[in-house]
């Protein structure tokens, strides 16, 4: 048996023995297992095996009484997993983690897909964490080289960078963690502040590390990353407007200063009205008095955008957090190596507002999705309001048609952290019951079950063009980001045309499908080096 099915070999070794904590189950049923008396009965097992194992059981599914392997279809896999998560919850425990193999016909056992399967489920005494914590997110962005990832890899570990940009590495997401976990990790980044000051990771590279941070801090500090590549502009489009941030963070080099992309950047920033700080980096390889300059050079950018720069240096942190909006911008000098202004940042993003409103039904635009076996489709994204909790019967889509689906909430993880209920502003995945993997797309957006969501695909808005070679004419196709939607429009310009710096009314329509679109949400449209920005301003239902 290879190291891979290490943890399913234990368990079989181990055995189901009436004293230990282990427990065999062919598969369990909700029509049979959670029926009045058996239920009971399966809670009693559980705390039983639960207390035999110091606070930790581990289920076999899948796998006949006496330890030999059968395997069961995806469908009643799942469904066991549902029925042990109930049982769990009334034995006050939950499910820490779950591996599953697939199980040829020949009884064989080996990773990937198969017929059957087999998995080991490890649970824990105490039920899933109920996150009640303050929570920003934070989009970065900035220049290629600027210091972006190697600031907040210093900043979620409290260590100095080596100057090679050794904290970085700490922030890379491995394609492996979806395939194995439920995790949504669209933020690269997690910190977070108790009473006791900051809750930093150890080890980023560890899903258990980001796991405690939410675990252990009442405030939540979570970074969204975007890519500083210029030819990359409209993956970053998509990481700040797809997301519900609270504020941006961009960085400028102080050996650089501001570049082209820098510009860009800081143009969507302010384009989409998100409250930003900008970090002066890299402080420590280059003179005092080029570090003033580079400041000056920012402070001019954000006065040539009629913004107000703050620095906080000559104003101190209190001013920052009380002026900091729309139009003020503070100014934060930083290293990485050194950690000059660090703990000002820190201080900045343990003090700084929640943004936006957060009362409200349920709402979620989907950012990623994917398939873990064992648990079927993952929607993740950051909820935009309301709150949703494990069980809840929820509405996806549009689908290409315009439908929506009915669908139940499986489970919700953040950070690698399973809890029972989030709220708004929180990064998570959702597990679903009732749509495949291959139904979900990014733009659709979950709702309440009792919603009536009308998606349209045309709807009429107020257009800026901040830049274009000549004028946009009737049926001009760019690409449209709102929320996590990525789509080609055509512009109707109400008008007929508009002219770089313009300011007007103009038609919007989707040239594929419908999306759910309200008033009053703010987008970005580009194509080639034009872009624009624009407020939906009223709806018209898809035909």
């Amino acid at each position: 048996m290879s190291a891979d099915r290490a943890a399913l070999r234990r368990a079989l070794e181990r055995g189901e023995r009436e004293d230990g904590s282990v427990e065999f189950k062919e598969r369990l049923t909700r029509a049979v297992h959670l029926a009045d008396g058996r239920l009971e009965s399966l809670v009693a097992q559980m705390r039983h095996r639960v207390l035999s194992g110091d606070g930790e059981a581990t289920y076999v599914v899948g796998v006949t009484d006496d330890g030999g392997v059968a395997g069961i279809e995806p469908a009643a896999f799942s469904e066991t997993m549902d029925v042990l998560s109930l049982i769990a919850e009334e034995a006050d425990a939950h499910i820490d983690d779950v591996q599953t193999w697939g199980v040829g016909d020949d009884g064989t056992v080996a990773r990937g897909e198969a017929d059957g399967l087999v998995g080991v489920a490890t649970l824990q005494e105490g039920s899933v964490l109920d996150v009640d914590d303050d929570h920003i997110v934070v989009g970065t962005a900035g220049h290629v080289d600027h210091g972006k990832s190697t600031l907040v890899g210093s900043l979620v570990t409290g260590d100095p960078d080596d100057g090679q940009g050794g904290t970085r590495s700490f922030l890379d997401v491995q394609p492996h963690e979806m395939e194995r976990g439920l995790s949504a990790d669209l933020s690269y980044g997690v910190y977070g502040f108790d009473d006791d000051g900051a809750v930093r990771m150890d080890n980023p590279h560890r899903k258990s590390d980001r796991a405690r941070v939410v675990e252990e801090a009442d405030r939540l500090v979570s970074f969204v990353d975007t890519v500083g590549h210029e030819p990359w502009l409209r993956t970053t489009i998509r990481g700040l407007v797809g997301q519900k941030l609270d504020y941006g963070l961009l960085t400028v080099a102080a050996d650089d200063g501001p570049t082209k992309t820098t510009r860009e950047h800081l143009g969507i920033l302010l384009a989409t009205e998100l409250p930003t700080l900008v970090a002066v980096t890299k402080a420590d390889v280059v003179s005092a008095e080029r570090v003033a300059e580079v400041e000056r050079e920012v402070e001019r950018l954000l006065r040539d955008a009629d913004r107000t720069p703050l620095s906080v240096e000559r104003h101190g942190i209190d001013a920052a957090v009380e002026e900091i909006n729309e139009q003020v911008v503070p100014i934060v000098t930083t290293s990485a190596v050194t950690m000059q202004g660090l703990p000002v940042l820190d201080e900045l993003f343990e003090r700084l507002p929640k943004t936006g409103p957060t009362d409200g039904d349920f709402s979620m635009y989907v950012d990623r999705t994917y398939n873990v076996t064992g648990v079927g489709a993952v929607a993740s994204g950051t909820i935009r309001s309301g709150s949703v909790a494990a069980g809840d019967e929820l509405l996806v889509g549009p689908l290409a048609d315009g439908a929506f689906r009915e669908v139940e909430v499986r489970s919700i993880e953040m950070h690698y952290h399973p809890v029972e209920e989030a709220s708004a502003g929180r990064i998570v995945g959702i597990a679903l019951k009732g749509i495949g993997e291959a139904d979900l797309e990014r733009g659709m957006v979950l709702l309440p079950r009792s919603a009536d969501p009308d998606p349209v695909r045309e709807f009429t808005a107020d257009v800026m063009v901040l830049n274009h070679p000549t004028r946009i004419h009737d049926g001009y196709e760019p690409v449209v980001h709102l929320e996590t939607v990525s789509e080609t429009v055509s512009i109707h310009p109400e008008e007929g045309q508009l002219l770089p710096g313009d300011t007007g009314t103009a038609r919007v329509r989707f040239k594929f499908r419908p999306y759910l679109v309200e008033e009053g949400q703010r987008f970005v449209f580009r194509e080639g080096r034009s872009k624009g920005v624009g407020t939906v301003t009223d709806v018209t239902p898809a035909d």
